[in-house]
């Protein structure tokens, strides 16, 4: 089941950022760390009706933020669509312990419905450049990709943005 995040949520879900991190860390891919994704950053989408988790047997597994807010990273993106009407998804995250069960791909189908249901032209997004599996995740599900943002507190490498038009 998936469900808009409450406050009681933000500790499992950062619980499982963490997971997640050590995880991608172990596999050499410097995505995340200590200082992202943040409990300042989840606050923040909850507060803004942004977060969502996935719920198995009344635990959290995993959780995402979409917004329809762009970062200012995106600004020079050369997007597929020229609207302002675009969804953005951060903070994908399945603790590692329950990946490969088609979570992932539930939360994705969520956040498209969810695009489509509210008239949104587009959902955007980016993954890092070391990630293999995400880029191929994202590429199955006909995300194309474009150009690359960089966040200095994450990684010096770049991440690669990625456009889906509903």
């Amino acid at each position: 089941m998936i469900r808009e995040a409450n406050s009681d949520d933000i500790k499992g879900i950062l619980a499982i950022t963490k997971a997640c991190s050590t995880d991608l860390i172990s596999k050499g891919i410097f995505q995340w760390n200590e200082h992202y994704p943040s409990k300042e950053a989840f606050d923040n989408d909850l507060k803004n009706h942004w977060l969502y988790v996935i719920v198995n047997e009344d635990k959290t597994i995993g959780s995402i933020t979409i917004t329809p807010e762009m970062d200012e990273e995106y600004a020079p993106v050369k997007w597929l669509s020229k609207t302002n009407n675009n969804l953005y998804v951060h903070r994908l995250a399945v603790g590692p312990k329950m990946q490969g069960k088609g979570h992932a791909q539930k939360l994705m189908d969520f956040a498209e419905n969810y695009a489509r249901e509210n008239k949104y032209e587009s959902i955007r997004l980016d993954t890092f450049s070391k990630n293999l599996r995400n880029q191929k995740f994202y590429e199955q599900r006909g995300y194309i990709r474009l150009e690359n943002v960089y966040f200095p507190n994450q990684s010096k490498d770049p991440f690669y943005c990625y456009e889906l038009i509903l």
